[in-house]
């Protein structure tokens, strides 16, 4: 009955079974392999300010282990917006998920008056000590397997919270944990993609000491973890669950990773191109001045002009009887698509930015603003959340009002729309492929030029990863269920979207590097041909260090289990094409 489980988690059930306990409160869906940080770039730090966090940097705290500080700017912005919902309470101002409650419960009235006040802080404290240690056991597994997701999430958090009105504590903790080195334990599921609160009520569990986390990639109990850390739990107040779980930085932070990750296959995917054409000994006209002046735009040019000066140099650029006129338009429109690709990441890049800058949370807190600044605040409706101002506030004013930010779009098309343009290109890349197994296009066959070659594969593996990544790319279907008594009844999906796109494009670096392969085996009959020629230092250069990595021909005696396939493919992870050809300015990077 239970056949269908990883054979590690039947082997714990049958264990527990014998025991007789129970599977229901002692199984877990645990993560089947954890994959720790290499925290590389643990020396360096990066300042949050919520204006301007780059893809790179959140890159670097998530994956690679930066420090994180927050700017002087934003911790006064939280300290300010934390005055004034203290102060609105004190005013009698309805706060949601403050002094009213969440969901279907947003009339019910939690406390009056200030929450500071003898008979209300320990309720306040109370509710918000079980709200953080419920937090532990929120969502659904598998648990996150890659410590860098859980990061991503976490910075991405202690960026956009500053619009948002935490208490110094939460602020700090989040801030902690990250420097630190403790990582919560996450469920990956049980989230609909508006509001990741499961995953960041994970967080809010560590930070009371409640559930599990990983303290420098050991597993622990989260008060064992702060401990070791030198750290206390906390204990949060105000409105710190909604500070800390409203948001959208689960699917953002994974987001920042997969834009991150996508750069380095599309640039793989220009490199390998130029490759491609040096090893069917192609004509170069469709990157040429008179077919990019024929047809003027910008990301076409540019990715036309970028291939073309990778080739610079090449024998391609001789006159060569032997060349046919015209290539596959696999060959010939790879560029194109390219180019698309690019063009959708670029899109995609500046969603992802704007989601990590910006506040997705609800409710806004904006201090400084009046009745006077615009006329509907002035409106009898409005001034129904506007905070005069008070001790608690240190006399500032300002609103507290009910929103949506945490849908997130455009951020959720995005995601969609780069998968479709990256799965079009996907499809030339593999069609590049096969025809290189075709001499009507190669004219000659590489056993013809080469002797002792290893045998090829069947053509069966690029044809796969090319369904996979189709199976990826069509758009999730809009949905709505009415939940919390209708209340809530629109979803985003942006877990299942985020998930998908960072799939395909990991998918779309092992077909690229079924390409490598093949491109580079073909530089190598190309050199037999004529040693004299020449194929452009980028292409030469990456080239050459493939062979290093996968010799053209192995020693029968000293023959590797893996595949020349899977190493090529391990080749293209692990090494960047900005290593062989530099990064040039384009349309995304000069607007």
């Amino acid at each position: 009955m239970h056949s269908r489980l990883p054979r590690h988690h039947r082997l714990a059930l049958s264990t527990l079974l014998a025991l007789g306990v129970s599977c229901v409160t002692a199984f877990t869906f645990a993560a089947e392999t954890y994959t720790p940080i290499v925290p590389t770039m643990g020396d360096q730090a990066v300042t949050l300010n919520g204006h301007d966090l780059t893809i790179e940097q959140i890159v670097s705290v998530a994956r690679y282990g930066a420090k994180v500080a927050l700017g002087a700017d934003a911790r006064q912005r939280e300290a300010d917006n934390y005055g004034l919902l203290l102060e609105a309470a004190a005013e009698g101002v309805s706060v949601y998920w403050f002094n009213r409650g969440t969901g279907d419960q947003r009339e019910t009235v939690l406390f009056a008056g200030d929450a500071m006040a003898t008979e209300n802080r320990p309720k306040v404290e109370q509710e918000q000590a079980d709200s953080f240690r419920r937090g532990a056991r929120a969502g659904f597994g598998p648990e996150v397997a890659e410590e860098e997701v859980v990061r991503a999430m976490m910075v991405v958090r202690a960026n956009a919270m500053s619009y948002n009105a935490p208490s110094p504590q939460v602020s700090q903790m989040l801030l902690d944990l990250l420097n630190k080195r403790i990582t919560p334990v996450v469920q990956s599921r049980g989230t609909l993609g508006e509001g990741d609160l499961a995953q960041l009520g994970n967080v809010a569990g560590t930070m009371v000491g409640a559930g599990e986390a990983y303290y420098q990639g050991v597993r622990m109990p989260a008060a064992q973890a702060l401990g070791r850390a030198g750290l206390k739990p906390i204990q949060p107040f105000g409105a710190d669950e909604n500070a800390l779980t409203s948001s959208d930085a689960y699917a953002t932070g994974q987001a920042a990773l997969l834009v991150n990750d996508a750069r380095l296959a599309l640039e793989w995917a220009d490199l390998i191109y130029a490759m491609d054409l040096n090893g069917m000994n192609s004509s170069i006209t469709p990157l040429s001045a008179v077919v990019q002046r024929d047809r003027p735009g910008k990301w076409l040019n540019w990715d036309a002009a970028r291939v073309l000066d990778m080739i610079r140099g090449s024998y391609l650029f001789d006159a060569d009887p032997k060349r046919i006129i015209q290539d596959p338009e696999s060959l010939r429109a790879s560029s194109i698509r390219q180019a698309a690709a690019w063009e959708e990441w670029s899109a995609l890049k500046d969603a992802v930015v704007f989601q990590a800058n910006s506040s997705d949370h609800n409710p806004a807190v904006r201090v400084g603003l009046g009745p006077q600044d615009s006329w509907e605040l002035a409106t009898p409706q409005m001034m129904q959340y506007y905070v005069k101002g008070g001790v608690l506030s240190h006399g500032l004013h300002g609103y507290i009002v009910s929103n949506a930010n945490w849908d997130p779009y455009p951020m959720a098309n995005k995601l969609e729309n780069f998968v479709i343009a990256l799965a079009n290109m996907d499809i030339a890349v593999m069609l590049r492929i096969e025809r290189f197994r075709n001499p009507f296009f190669t004219v000659v066959a590489a056993s013809d030029v080469l002797t002792g070659l290893p045998s090829e594969d069947n053509g069966y593996t690029p044809v796969d990863l090319q369904q996979e990544i189709q199976s990826l790319m069509n758009p999730v279907a809009p949905f709505g269920s009415a939940l919390e008594s209708t209340v809530e009844d629109l979803q985003a999906q942006t877990r299942v979207k985020v998930q998908r796109a960072r799939a395909a494009v990991a998918t779309t670096l092992d077909l690229l590097g079924l390409d490598l392969l093949r491109a580079s085996l073909w530089l190598d009959v190309r050199k037999a041909q004529e040693p004299k020629r020449s194929f452009g230092p980028a292409p030469t250069a990456a080239w050459v260090a493939l062979r290093k990595a996968v010799p053209l021909k192995v020693d029968p005696a000293r023959v590797s289990a893996e595949s020349n396939e899977r190493r090529a493919a391990a080749f293209v992870k692990v090494t960047p094409a900005a290593t062989f050809y530099a990064r040039i300015s384009s349309p995304e990077t000069d607007r």
